[in-house]
């Protein structure tokens, strides 16, 4: 592969069909009008029906906001979270939506899901329909690495906290032309204090929501950008653990790259971003990230964090799980031994596609993210980059 066909945007593996949600339809009104105005209603004239059709549906999310509010404000705003939640950190494309699946297979745990994160505001009273009704609207596979897709399978909780109104740098898959926003939430600097309370807010209600729908379980919470928030999270769940997923940088670059190629093509009301653009953005989330992670971890209590290697997970999945289980004290690995091997069957056929990396590029990204890529032993190893 040359550097001009390596720099190619990836071509998206499939599209959803007809005119589906995209992730912002949880929106209420004030919020979608604002993302349109704060953008100038730069809408491209080919994704103008989805504009149409957000802007249909979000008054039917006040309603719903409404609705729960009067059947379960109170239970909310009342519930006492049973166990700090455990929380899985790790870059884009570094195994966490893997490790989320096989962790929530323990009957004692639950994460939010697709459809959870998607009706942030009002899932308690919604849920049932959507599930029931809706399963037509949402792809079997995803756009960017063909894994299993559907409104019940563990999701990440950003889109919920973007559904809430919290500032996140995932409202760039709307508009990707636009300059990058909240890039200051992927390490927690330079924040306004009220913006910080209120994404405190949003997070804590949304576990609290969560923890009334899953009365007793202990959460999984799964967010890259969540990898450079771990002071913040421990400020609001001091007994929270955390496990972190690495992966040969040289990998993570090319994969993250078609993630948001893939997810501008099918989600964004603009054109999808140049290739040089997006390059440029994946290497300074990747490092903004990375940079807050590295001066935050020393704040992690002992017990509390387990650093695992997508390799490692992905060679040998019972036996890190396992892992997990002992260093984290999580107890009962033997109740779901049985569920995990079932689990584990059906990713026994997925492959991933292997694509060689130009020389240039992987000096790029080795000099770019050395630190991390010495610190987590990834600087020497074959340039045969799975994407």
């Amino acid at each position: 592969m040359t550097t001009e066909e390596a720099q190619q945007p990836p071509k998206p593996i499939n599209r959803y069909p007809g005119y589906s949600p995209r992730f912002w339809h949880g929106m209420r009104v004030f919020q979608w009008w604002r993302l349109l105005a704060s953008n100038g209603f730069r809408v491209a004239p080919s994704r103008l029906h989805i504009a149409i059709g957000v802007s249909i549906f979000c008054p039917f999310n006040d309603l719903l906001v409404a609705i729960q509010a009067l059947m379960y404000g109170k239970k909310i705003a009342e519930a006492k979270v049973a166990e700090d939640p455990i929380f899985i950190l790790g870059h884009w494309r570094s195994g966490t939506t893997l490790l989320h699946e096989l962790m929530v297979v323990d009957p004692r745990f639950a994460s939010p899901s697709t459809y959870q994160c998607f009706g942030a505001s009002h899932f308690l009273v919604s849920e049932w329909a959507f599930v029931r009704f809706g399963n037509f609207l949402i792809p079997n596979k995803r756009p960017m690495d063909e894994m299993d897709a559907g409104w019940m399978l563990p999701q990440e909780d950003e889109f919920a906290l973007m559904n809430l109104g919290a500032p996140t740098p995932y409202l760039r898959i709307a508009f990707p032309r636009s300059p990058p926003p909240a890039l200051e939430f992927l390490d927690m600097k330079s924040i306004d204090a009220g913006a910080l309370q209120s994404w405190r807010d949003k997070l804590s209600w949304f576990i609290r929501a969560l923890t009334v729908r899953h009365p007793n379980k202990r959460l999984i919470m799964k967010s890259p950008p969540h990898t450079g928030r771990v002071e913040e999270l421990l400020r609001l769940y001091p007994k929270a653990k955390f496990i972190h997923l690495t992966r040969d940088p040289r990998k993570l670059f090319y994969s993250t790259v078609r993630l948001w190629s893939s997810l501008d093509e099918v989600q964004g009301l603009q054109r999808p971003l140049p290739t040089k653009d997006l390059r440029e953005y994946v290497w300074n989330c990747f490092t903004r990230m990375y940079e807050a992670f590295e001066a935050q971890r020393g704040s992690i209590p002992a017990g509390q964090l387990i650093e695992m290697r997508y390799e490692d997970l992905v060679a040998a999945p019972f036996e890190s799980i396992r892992k997990i289980y002992e260093q984290l004290d999580l107890g009962g690995f033997d109740a779901v031994k049985e569920l995990l091997n079932k689990r584990l069957a059906n990713h026994a056929n997925y492959r991933t596609n292997n694509h060689p990396i130009d020389a240039e590029t992987e000096k790029e990204i080795l000099k770019r993210w050395h630190g991390y890529a010495e610190r987590y032993g990834y600087l020497k190893g074959p340039s045969n980059l799975v994407v």
